[in-house]
């Protein structure tokens, strides 16, 4: 019985620092919204540089997980919750990646004004953001609803997307001397979306926990 407590405390260190991990990433997108609003260069070079702390602790959980694997020989379910614990702190730390390249983006945008408002950028990237709070904490308490709700809001950031990048490009037409500008604008819009598909690979490790099959969300 000892044992098995200490495991389970083991566990919920990890899933403790998965809610940390994700509220990293949760901030890094925060940050390099806020510097693309600002066009804050300065700003895009510092969540370049803390992207380590993110990669760090996504070191230390993978670690921690195969070493409890390794050691403890976990049951059915609890090998779920691990290799589970491995796949989301891919996914979150890839969300750290998209962030450093929305503030490379905010880089070669430099100060040069924007072609046009960009108030749906950042309506994008909270939605995004939003998704991966709602997904960490599916996780967290294993909420199979929860996890489906997120996936679902997926097709809402794929479909405001969609529109942002056809406008996009629409401008390219009206402001050639631009074009560089509104390419790293479509991209961005690229790297939030992204985020929404990372949330749905979470959501899809939930379900995963909870009900021992896979579920392609993304279908």
């Amino acid at each position: 019985m000892v044992v098995r407590e200490n495991f389970q405390e083991q566990l919920d260190e990890i899933k403790a620092q998965l809610l940390e991990l994700g509220s990293l990433a949760q901030l890094a997108v925060d940050e390099s919204i806020k510097a693309l609003k600002n066009q804050d260069v300065e700003k895009a070079l510092e969540i370049i540089d803390n992207d380590h702390e993110i990669n760090e602790l996504e070191e230390e959980i993978n670690e921690k997980v195969i070493w409890l694997i390794a050691k403890e020989q976990p049951l059915a379910s609890d090998l779920r919750r691990l290799i589970s614990a491995l796949k989301i702190s891919t996914d979150v730390e890839r969300v750290g990646d998209l962030a450093v390249n929305i503030a490379k983006s905010i880089i070669r945008i430099g100060d040069k004004p924007f072609v046009k408002p960009i108030e749906e950028i950042p309506a994008l990237a909270e939605k995004a953001n939003n998704m991966l709070r709602e997904v960490l904490s599916s996780f967290y308490e294993e909420d199979v609803n929860q996890a489906k709700a997120v996936a679902d809001a997926d097709d809402e950031i794929d479909t405001m997307y969609g529109r942002l990048v056809k406008e996009l490009l629409e401008l390219m037409t009206k402001y050639p001397d631009s074009i560089s500008q509104i390419q790293q604008l479509a991209f961005i819009c690229r790297y939030i979306e992204r985020i929404g598909d990372h949330c749905t690979n979470i959501s899809e490790s939930v379900i995963y926990v909870v009900k021992g099959k896979r579920y392609d969300l993304n279908a």
